[in-house]
């Protein structure tokens, strides 16, 4: 199994970038992790209701571009599946034995397109809570290192 962490956003403060190798850098020994940053669609400050959602349909297309037939699509959003991160590693184990390429989509700052949540095999939560979608992508990269760590025996989780 191979992981595409898909993102909107490109060239992130130097926090971001920092945190997301270290976590990535740690994690590649365990499971191969490719991340692509797509464009965000430009904005304006006045932008309608109805910019925001062509917006998001653009970046939406971007992101689905992404996608193969025979990849698993997970939509990162505030009304996804809460998973603790034990749940998370045996989801991982699982993915791993079906052998399927997974792409975990991260939205930009108006969230993810109607199509690509349409398109998603399902939707992960990591907190009730709306998050910036710089920093997402640290917490995803750290919480699938937890996991694979979990998996590995490592000791970095300590539950």
């Amino acid at each position: 199994m191979k992981l595409k962490l898909v993102t909107i956003g490109q060239k992130m403060p130097d926090w971001v970038q920092t945190g997301y190798d270290d976590y990535a850098k740690r994690l590649q020994t365990l499971l191969p992790v490719q991340l692509i940053e797509l464009p965000m669609a430009k904005r304006g400050k006045s932008d309608s209701a109805a910019d925001i959602q062509k917006f998001c349909q653009i970046e939406g297309q971007a992101i689905l571009q992404q996608v193969s037939p025979r990849d698993r699509l997970i939509a990162l959003e505030v009304g996804g599946r809460n998973l603790s991160t034990e749940k998370l590693s045996i989801t991982l184990k699982d993915w791993m034995l079906e052998g399927q390429d997974v792409v975990l989509a991260i939205g930009g700052p108006d969230g993810l397109s109607d199509q690509v949540r349409q398109q998603a095999e399902w939707h992960w939560s990591l907190s009730p809570l709306t998050l910036p979608h710089p920093l997402v992508r640290v917490i995803v990269i750290e919480q699938l290192y937890r996991a694979m760590s979990i998996l590995k025996g490592h000791p970095y989780h300590r539950a």
